[in-house]
């Protein structure tokens, strides 16, 4: 007998169960613990391309630093309520082609920064040395690109502006661990993806359809109020 598993499915249940187990836990029994901290990293956006009869399009970005500072505080064992403020710097390299002679190359760097808040859920007590926990959240997100000296073009086809922005919301989720280091500080290790609408894509020939997706691997120290 073969027995097929809902992944998705299950992982929806296993959510809820640790949601409702964190609900119910009464934020009256324990004190409340304010909590702040420092994180930096490494920043990955994502790529867009685009073919479209003889015309094709891309921009391919690097890897960047980021960084990002919080705070937040823990209402029970499981729940935590967190606001963040983060920006990071990447470079960016945006191609196209029209026909064997229209063509361009713009190197470009681009900026995102902007505050989030985010619930985090832990799968281990305060008082667990390790505590592993996954958050999701919203945030509003600035976009700056610039263009770094003059694109590499031929023939008729314009690249885009030399400098360019947008404001948009931003969906975060993350997983990540606090590891006790001594008594009031933690290290702390999250890996986040941000999604957002792509600034990016419209401007090439022909335009790109993805979202914007942002990667973080990120590293640092929280301190944690309380005895």
């Amino acid at each position: 007998m073969i027995f097929f598993i809902d992944v998705r499915a299950t992982s929806r249940r296993l959510l809820r169960a640790l949601w409702i187990l964190a609900m119910s836990c009464s934020v009256s029994e324990a004190q409340h613990r304010f909590y702040a901290g420092v994180l930096g990293g490494i920043s990955t956006p994502s790529a867009d391309a685009q073919f479209a009869n003889s015309s094709a399009s891309s921009y391919k970005p690097s890897n960047g630093g980021v960084v990002s500072a919080f705070g937040g505080v823990h209402l029970n064992d499981y729940l935590s309520l967190q606001g963040n403020y983060s920006w990071n710097q990447n470079a960016l390299v945006l191609f196209a082609i029209r026909n064997p002679d229209d063509s361009y190359e713009q190197r470009r760097r681009s900026s995102q920064q902007g505050p989030s808040a985010d619930a985090l859920l832990y799968f281990r007590n305060r008082h667990s040395w390790v505590r592993p926990y996954l958050s999701a959240g919203a945030g509003v997100t600035r976009f700056k690109s610039d263009s770094v000296g003059p694109a590499i073009r031929r023939g008729n086809i314009n690249p885009p502006p030399d400098s360019f922005s947008s404001v948009n919301p931003s969906l975060r989720v993350a997983v990540g661990i606090d590891i006790r280091i001594r008594h009031g500080w933690a290290f702390r290790y999250s890996f986040l993806e941000a999604i957002q609408t792509n600034p990016i894509s419209p401007l090439l020939s022909p335009p790109g359809e993805r979202k914007l997706a942002n990667f973080q691997n990120l590293f640092g120290i929280v301190w944690i109020s309380g005895k």
